[in-house]
């Protein structure tokens, strides 16, 4: 965002990022549930379109799954991946009857909607995510094993030799042992 708007803020983007998630998973979470909730009527609205309606509940698990995982950050990029090719296939399946202005908006909003969703695959979900503080976990445990391997290969003295080594020499602390470890 700082190019565009002069701002260079991590923060502000993982908001932006955050807000755009919940603005895209919002229209699918709203649908997977109403779906689920009028079953008979969905079931019979998608027949008389000539969708199975064996369809249905797939549909509505890819809409509540998938918009649930875009909005809290969980696999993101599949997420979108997925409700994107959902989009698409919706675009081109249902609204193709462009004699119909309300047809058209439907197409040209699914289509939208798609591109949203592919730039999400490609961008991910930011830093206010459940990926990014499992991926932040998975970098501390790194270098907390790290640091302990460093510290187990230190070679082993005698009490003797460790007290004439402590009167003389600086101790050595955990981080700086973890800084040395990883080149800085």
């Amino acid at each position: 965002m700082d190019r565009v708007l002069g701002i260079n803020s991590t923060a502000l983007d993982n908001v932006v990022l955050l807000a755009s998630r919940l603005l895209l998973a919002w229209i699918f979470v709203h649908e997977g549930a109403f779906l689920a909730m009028n079953f008979v009527a969905a079931s019979a609205g998608m027949a008389k379109m000539g969708v199975p309606a064996a369809a249905l509940v797939p549909t509505i698990a890819l809409q509540l799954v998938a918009g649930l995982a875009i909005a809290i950050g969980w696999h993101a990029r599949l997420g979108a991946a997925a409700l994107g090719l959902f989009c698409v296939a919706t675009a081109i399946l249902f609204h193709t009857n462009f004699a119909s202005r309300n047809e058209l908006l439907h197409f040209e909003k699914d289509l939208a909607i798609a591109g949203g969703m592919f730039v999400l695959m490609l961008r991910g979900a930011g830093g206010l995510s459940i990926d990014a503080f499992a991926e932040r976990n998975a970098q501390h445990d790194s270098l907390v094993q790290l640091a302990n391997r460093e510290v187990a290969s230190e070679p082993q003295t005698s009490y003797h030799q460790n007290s004439v080594a402590a009167s003389s020499a600086k101790p050595t602390t955990v981080p700086e042992k973890l800084f040395r470890a990883i080149g800085t």
